[in-house]
Order: structure tokens, then C-alpha cells, then sequence
């Protein structure tokens, strides 16, 4: 049910949580190549794109800051003022982290 949900990609990027035959061999079933590196318990090691994972940070990294901007809305809602100022913020630093 989990793989079906998936939209259509080229690539997954994920960490070695999801390092699992049935989710590998679905993903490739798909037609989508899962950059996943292999836990260390592995008895056999599963190659992965080195280059493509490095770019994974930036997806954690952007989670990281919608994460601290939803502690900031959650706070200051009970001022109107406070929180506009906030999502104007937040909406800058999106658009500044784009550029």
C-alpha cells in the first residue's frame, strides 16, 4: 500500500532506515532507483549513488526550518501581529533559500 502512494520519480533519497529488500525490490519494480546507503548489519552491501545521497541534506535541511518556524507560529498565535511577522519571515527565508 506504501509503494503504490509513491509519485512518479526517478530517484529516492533516503536514509538507512529504509534499507530493506521488499522496499528496494518495489521501488526498482516501479521504475524508480532507490539511493539508499545499506545498514552496517548488512551481510551483503547494496551499492548507491555516493553523489546523489550527498544531496539529501538539503531536504534535511529544510525540514530543520519548517520545523523551527512551526514552533515560532505555534507561540506567538495568540498575537495576530506577531505571527503575520512571522509567516512574512518565514516566507522570505523560503524565498531567499530558493535563490
Amino acid at each position: 500500500m506504501l509503494l503504490s502512494s509513491f509519485p512518479q520519480a526517478k530517484a529516492l533519497l533516503a536514509d538507512r532506515g529504509y534499507d530493506a529488500d521488499w522496499f528496494r525490490n518495489g521501488l526498482i519494480w516501479m521504475g524508480i532507483f532507490p539511493c539508499t546507503p545499506s545498514r552496517a548489519g548488512r551481510k551483503v552491501q547494496v551499492p548507491h549513488a555516493a553523489e546523489l545521497y550527498r544531496q539529501r541534506h538539503k531536504i534535511e535541511n529544510m525540514s530543520a526550518r519548517l520545523k523551527g518556524w512551526r514552533r515560532i507560529a505555534t507561540r506567538y498565535d495568540r498575537c495576530p501581529i506577531l505571527f503575520l511577522c512571522a509567516c512574512a519571515c518565514a516566507l522570505a527565508a523560503t524565498v531567499i533559500y530558493r535563490l
